[in-house]
């Protein structure tokens, strides 16, 4: 019975370990691309929302916000900066007069490539010795952590 309570607390400490390690690789990893992003003023929720703009052309402000994970308030907060600082260019949605669409405009298309040669370089950091089996079999476990926590979920 002892043994099968400190198996069961070791697998609660590894399990625990681990999401404060996922953690702490999100930090380190935000906090690098902060930094290489800082010349560029932008944030990497600017980015997100660039890069969106350029995989979703067209697409309103709110669906951008769900693409983005982030909520409409603050997705038309950034969109406003974006297009203040020349990133993007928003005009009148052809089926809808009160959604404004977004595009990326050149200046923009410029800051994306250079924030994808910064993300590049840390990445590259980040996954330097580990074989890429490993990597895979580490995306399938966090897909089915994310699929455990999902809304599809039934808590079990």
């Amino acid at each position: 019975m002892a043994s099968l309570y400190l198996n069961e607390k070791k697998r609660q400490v590894e399990r625990r370990r681990a999401a404060q390690m996922m953690k702490r690789i999100l930090i380190h990893f935000h906090s690098q691309m902060d930094e290489a992003l800082r010349p560029q003023g932008v944030t990497i929720a600017q980015l997100r929302l660039l890069k969106t703009v350029r995989e979703e052309p067209g697409a309103s402000g709110a669906q951008l916000a769900r693409s983005c994970y982030m909520t409409p308030q603050s997705a038309q907060s950034l969109l406003t900066g974006l297009e203040r600082d020349g990133w993007i260019v928003r005009s009148k949605g052809r089926g809808n007069d009160r959604i404004l669409a977004a595009r990326v405009t050149p200046e923009g298309e410029k800051l994306l490539e250079t924030a994808e040669k910064a993300a590049k370089v840390i990445e590259g950091k980040l996954w330097r010795g580990v074989a890429e089996d490993s990597i895979e079999a580490l995306n399938g476990v966090l897909e089915q952590c994310l699929a455990n926590l999902g809304p599809e979920s039934n808590g079990s």
